[in-house]
């Protein structure tokens, strides 16, 4: 597995793989891997020849106050991780390999980077859409790996790729859980031993509101009652539950049949969670 921390050490390689024809996959991270990265891994490798993985804690998706400085940060453990999966190149840039001192130059995904996750964190899609750009540029996969955890992103990268006319396939991958259904996340570090049992609470309301959701009840009610039981069960906030369609977020008065998402965020402790589940109707 080879190891390159400035994208000068990135050319050599990726050059003789495309001289030979060979597919490559890029599947960007912040490190901490967990099984969650790793099923993103397992699928790039089914998908290309040769993988690729960037391990980068981006500054310009933090927000003041948030957690940048204290994000997990484990890059032996990642490496012996990837190492395992036979990861052929892995790329490690610190911010100033990343970006210059007068950088000032950033991707705006409107629309989809308002709202949910965006209203919260104003500053967060535009730092995802150009650090994901750049990586995209220095690469320059056959296609690129994201989970579905971060579903709003999810669609912004999608977005951001159509509309600049990058020759790329992004590649979804459904959301990794525990056995007790909480959604795998480097974050979930920062849970005391009582937050995490109390964690799955997310994902088990998320289900039960699907329920109701697919019966026909209105999506205000249900949005509702999910996030009272989320501070029921000892949740100290609820940032947003909602419902929106599946491609454009568009928010929705109830489910009518076409492709969904019931997203959710909410603190326990000082945790921010997210989580989202699919609606859809039975074949």
């Amino acid at each position: 597995m080879q190891l390159a921390r400035r994208r000068e050490q990135l050319r050599p390689q990726l050059a003789q793989w495309r001289r030979a024809g060979e597919t490559v996959a890029l599947v960007p991270t912040m490190g901490a891997l967990h099984e969650g990265h790793l099923a993103l891994v397992r699928c790039a490798r089914t998908r290309a020849r040769r993988t690729v993985v960037s391990i980068f804690v981006n500054p310009a998706q933090f927000g003041p106050g948030e957690d940048f400085h204290r994000y997990p940060r484990d890059e032996a453990g990642d490496l012996a991780k990837l190492a395992a999966l036979g990861v052929d190149l892995v790329y490690l840039p610190d911010a100033a390999d990343m970006y210059a001192p007068d950088h000032r130059s950033w991707v705006v995904v409107e629309e989809l980077s308002e709202g949910l996750c965006g209203a919260s964190r104003p500053s967060f899609f535009r730092g995802v859409a150009t650090v994901v750009l750049k990586l995209l540029l220095r690469v320059r996969p056959d296609l690129a790996v994201f989970g579905e955890k971060d579903y709003q992103q999810l669609l912004v990268v999608r977005r951001m790729v159509r509309d600049l006319d990058l020759d790329l396939e992004v590649v979804a991958h459904p959301v990794v859980r525990e056995p007790d259904g909480l959604a795998l996340s480097s974050r979930n570090a920062y849970l005391s031993p009582e937050e995490r049992r109390i964690a799955p609470a997310l994902y088990r309301s998320l289900c039960w509101g699907r329920e109701r959701l697919l019966e026909g009840a209105a999506a205000e009610a249900v949005c509702a009652a999910i996030a009272a039981r989320l501070v029921e069960a000892g949740f100290r906030a609820v940032d947003y539950v909602e419902l929106r369609d599946a491609e454009g977020l568009r928010p929705l008065c109830r489910f009518d049949g076409r492709p969904a998402r019931l997203l959710a965020a909410a603190f326990l402790g000082t945790t921010r969670l997210i989580d989202n589940l699919p609606l859809s109707r039975p074949a």
